[in-house]
């Protein structure tokens, strides 16, 4: 987690090679941050009644560096926006012993690493730097040189530009300066953060009254158990260290049975919790062997998926399989706290990560739909996730749709944790994802059979008058983009609607669908005509 300044001084200072976007980009960041924007050069001219060009011609290029590093500094302490500075302002030596001590207070120092065509043709258009008159593009090479290794020296974050608008740049840039924290209303409210690094939150998040903490994960994530389990012991609790199954199989009956036997012989008490790391099914079981114990005690969620991110951590549902149906036996019971720290999904294979792009999608087709215009336009750098190889810009675009699917989860849950109505639209593509989960033995990943089940409810939405045809293909071809499944050749109709009238939706003999009536627009379906329901199953097949 980053230091928090203890004095006044800008949130960000921006510096780069000209042409690479400082300006643009500032007032961007400024706009999310809901701070004052200033720029350096424009300042200078402001001061001076002059323009940098006859600055430099009236005076020279030494009397400006001194206005400029005297104007700098001076910014540089008490002013709590953000700042951009000329492309050649820290070469000069106390410019750069400023912005040293800034940092050392907490300051963010952004290196904007631009590509050199666009920011050369950038550079070139303008009429106010002196030092590019004659040759531009040869001059910011000969420049580029000589300060790049400098600004990477004096940069705290750099960040590499091409490809991606100004607004995402920015986005990127914020998503470092602090976490997302999401608020989640309603009888029992907490909060969910996300951001790099907030499993460091997880003593906070417990309280000092807590004596004991089960810790609930399994194997898969055991790099990150460690690191919880370190830093609770640090903080002066007793860990109880519970490694349960991975996926599915943790969700039986037997794993909680043996859950209980741990906590009893342990001791714990009310005055205890329960800390559940891992993937959605760990969340899960975590939840509601904290909704369970002692008749409920504290507990808390740090997910290390994006699927767990997103849904499964979040809302408070919590439960367990049986041979019958998934979460057939559960609680609704809230955590204290959701801890989504980005950095973990550094280590998720890549069929993990794109499994839980089926949930963000979802949440883009019932609500916010801007989430789908992210997935589009980010489509191949989701489907072939590879921490290693994203940009700070690609990781601001995923800590965005994580934000905006919590987001959407939150505004339906606050009202509605029990699932008495608004609730049930999340399960968009839900019920015919829960039989193909089933019917296949919960070898299909949850977030691929919801990305089917979608496609087989904008089909039945199409064939009961509410969805066009467009809308219908474009899931398909939204979906595919992003590595996720569209069809699906298990199980019989008959197989999958004697599941569909198990589902948690499902009054008594009356079949419940969530439909679209348009993207961004969902509605219940209560007892469709069979023969529509058998067309929009025949129409996911292969």
């Amino acid at each position: 987690m980053k230091p928090t300044p203890s004095t006044r001084i800008p949130r960000a200072v921006f510096i780069g090679m000209p042409g690479s976007g400082k300006t643009r980009i500032g007032r961007e960041l400024a706009g999310l941050l809901k701070v004052p924007f200033k720029d350096s050069d424009i300042e200078i001219e402001m001061q001076e009644s002059s323009t940098i060009p006859e600055i430099f011609e009236g005076r020279g290029e030494a009397a400006f560096r001194t206005i400029e590093a005297e104007l700098i500094i001076n910014r540089l302490s008490g002013f709590e926006g953000v700042l951009s500075l000329g492309g050649g302002a820290p070469m000069t030596a106390s410019v750069q012993e400023a912005l040293r001590r800034y940092a050392e207070s907490g300051g963010m120092v952004v290196f904007l690493d631009a590509d050199p065509r666009e920011a050369i043709s950038r550079a070139g258009r303008s009429g106010n730097r002196p030092l590019l008159a004659h040759d531009a593009a040869a001059r910011w090479r000969r420049l580029a040189q000589e300060r790049t290794p400098v600004l990477r020296k004096i940069a705290t974050f750099s960040i590499a530009t091409k490809g991606f608008s100004p607004m995402e740049v920015a986005s990127s840039i914020e998503s470092e300066l602090y976490e997302h924290v999401v608020h989640v209303g309603g009888a029992d409210p907490y909060d969910v953060t996300i951001g790099n690094e907030v499993l460091d939150m997880v003593a906070q998040a417990l309280g000092q009254d807590v004596h004991k903490v089960a810790l609930i994960h399994t194997e898969p994530v055991a790099r990150h158990a460690n690191r919880a389990l370190s830093l609770l012991n640090e903080a002066g609790y007793k860990v109880t260290d519970i490694t349960i199954p991975d996926a599915e199989e943790g969700k039986t009956l037997d794993v909680m049975g043996s859950i209980w036997h741990t906590l009893g012989e342990e001791g714990f008490t009310r005055s205890d919790a329960i800390v559940g790391l891992g993937g959605g099914a760990a969340t899960d079981v975590a939840g509601f062997a904290a909704a369970t114990w002692m008749r409920g005690i504290r507990y808390v969620n740090c997910p290390t998926s994006l699927l767990a991110m997103v849904d499964a951590s979040t809302g408070g549902k919590t439960g367990i399989n049986t041979e019958l149906g998934k979460n057939l036996v559960g609680s609704f019971y809230t955590p204290a706290a959701v801890l989504a720290d980005m950095t973990t999904l550094a280590t998720l294979p890549n069929d993990i990560f794109v499994e839980g792009l089926g949930e963000v999608t979802k949440s883009g087709f019932i609500m916010d739909t801007h989430i789908l215009d992210l997935l589009e336009s980010h489509s191949r750098v989701l489907r072939d996730f590879n921490a290693e190889d994203l940009t700070g810009a690609q990781r601001a675009v995923i800590a965005d749709l994580i934000r905006r699917t919590v987001t959407v989860k939150s505004k339906h849950v606050s009202t509605d944790l029990k699932e008495s109505g608004l609730r049930e639209f999340l399960n968009y593509g839900h019920t015919l994802a829960h039989a193909i989960e089933q019917i296949e033995h919960f070898t299909w990943r949850h977030g691929q059979a919801v990305a089917v089940g979608m496609v087989f409810a904008a089909e039945l939405s199409n064939l009961t008058g509410h969805l066009d045809r467009e809308a219908v293909d474009y899931h398909r071809r939204l979906l595919s983009s992003l590595g996720l499944r569209t069809s699906w050749s298990g199980g019989s109709f008959d197989e999958v609607l004697a599941l569909m009238h198990r589902d948690k939706k499902a009054r008594g003999n009356t079949l419940r669908f969530i439909i679209l009536e348009q993207i961004g627009q969902p509605i219940h379906l209560d007892d469709p005509p069979l023969d529509a329901v058998r067309e929009a199953f025949e129409r996911i097949r292969h």
